[in-house]
């Protein structure tokens, strides 16, 4: 599933540069959920960093998908933020650069703790 799905991309990405288009101008989406199985899904969240070899932003859109309420019991839609969070976080340890989120605010919140988290540990003489 990985392979396929990057395979797929980088095809696509040639093509649209082939017609004009500009480089730098894309955006590569793994596409989470979209008649994927919860293990398709739980592959490519895993092996997201993979798709830094494209060579463009990777966005990740995962908030509120059908795999956190498969995962959390089926929660339903409007109470899966913990689990879109816990996505995104998944996202930006692989180096995602944009997400789709329903939740803007928590998220950033999220975002902007590990992110702390991160630099602190850097820094610090503990």
């Amino acid at each position: 599933m990985l392979t396929e799905v990057f395979d797929w991309l980088e095809a696509r990405i040639a093509e649209v540069v082939a017609a004009g288009v500009d480089p730098a101008k894309i955006i590569v989406d793994p596409g989470i959920g979209f008649g994927k199985s919860l293990q398709d899904n739980l592959v490519l969240l895993n092996g997201l960093a993979l798709f830094h070899g494209l060579g463009c932003p990777i966005m990740l859109g995962a908030s509120r998908k059908r795999m956190i309420g498969a995962l959390s019991n089926e929660a339903p839609v409007d109470a899966r933020l913990g689990g879109s969070i816990a996505l995104a976080m998944k996202g930006i340890e692989a180096g995602v650069q944009m997400f789709r989120v329903h939740d803007v605010a928590e998220t950033v919140q999220a975002i902007r703790i590990w992110r702390g988290l991160k630099d602190a540990a850097l820094t610090s003489s503990f």
